[in-house]
């Protein structure tokens, strides 16, 4: 095994007043650690941490903690993710000291996609608690080295917490006191669902800032660039809680078909410079969606390179 770390780099980077910018790998479909490996090596230099899907969209794959121990070993930085619908406490705070005997120092806490939209739809959802518990759960196993029965913990986990927060669902009146709850809880940061309509964000920032939310923790805005119209009008219909603009389908048909993922990843960048700039955002979460080695172009013209040591 290699060294452990002491401590968060993506925590390092934020706190320093640094643009934060982390991306997304998806584990394999099986035990093929060479594939994810080469996937490792688009994002290695070019992100301050690697979020680490746990059988997203409710579809098997190898586990999170599994593969963010193999993420340490290749020197990146990963965000263990875990998500409530397939274990009860017991094995959550078992994972979450497993994770960090293994080196991993960020987690981010999810509720999980319905067990229905994947490929075991007869699995049974745990729930045991939720992902606003979960966040509770961490940040007492780490601040005040606790189990939640109360029992103390010999070494206690120090995880920078994480949770994700969609400003698009419905109701959207509700999506900023969620938030607010999600800090409340203990969030250190936020990442958001994938932004598309760009309007509907910038009003639920300004809300953001003004119930000054953005003080209590770190909120790095969801991007994800689009292959082509066609990836556009999927997600529109068929993934639940995205708002895509038909301007932006039009944007992509508006050119011809060969030229469509280049302009998906101009309208990425031009969001992206745009958070640079935009009151309360602290950093951006790259989901280039079985897209990594498009990573290290988009960090290039992005001008987030070369990432701060700290």
């Amino acid at each position: 095994m290699s060294e452990l770390k002491s401590g968060s780099n993506l925590e390092k980077v934020l706190k320093a007043g640094y643009f934060a910018f982390t991306g997304e790998c998806g584990p394999p479909k099986g035990a093929n650690v060479e594939h994810l490996k080469k996937k490792f090596q688009y994002l290695k230099g070019n992100v301050d941490a690697v979020n680490v899907t746990d059988n997203q969209t409710a579809v098997v794959r190898m586990s999170s903690l599994a593969a963010s121990r193999l993420m340490v070993e290749e020197g990146l930085e990963p965000n263990f993710q875990m998500v409530c619908r397939d274990r009860n406490r017991l094995a959550m705070m078992s994972d979450i000291l497993g994770a960090h005997a293994l080196g991993i120092r960020n987690m981010l806490c999810l509720s999980g996609d319905h067990q229905s939209f994947g490929n075991h739809p007869q699995a049974k959802n745990v729930h045991d608690i939720d992902s606003m518990q979960l966040i509770a759960l961490v940040k007492k196993m780490r601040d005040q080295g606790k189990f939640m029965n109360d029992e103390d913990i010999d070494v206690a986990p120090k995880l920078f917490v994480g949770a994700a927060c969609n400003p698009f669902a419905d109701p959207y009146e509700f999506r900023v006191h969620r938030l607010a709850n999600k800090i409340t809880a203990g969030a250190d940061f936020i990442q958001t669902q994938c932004i598309f309509n760009m309007d509907k964000f910038r009003d639920f920032m300004k809300k953001v800032v003004d119930m000054g939310l953005d003080k209590g923790c770190h909120i790095l805005a969801g991007v994800t660039p689009m292959k082509n119209a066609g990836m556009a009008n999927f997600m529109k219909k068929f993934v639940p809680g995205m708002d895509i603009p038909d301007a932006l389908i039009n944007r992509l048909k508006g050119v011809n078909k060969k030229d469509q993922s280049e302009e998906g990843i101009c309208f990425a960048l031009e969001q992206i410079e745009e958070f640079k700039q935009m009151q309360g955002v602290a950093g951006v979460h790259l989901m280039a969606i079985e897209w990594e080695h498009k990573v290290p172009e988009i960090a290039q013209r992005a001008k987030v390179l070369p990432r701060p040591a700290v």
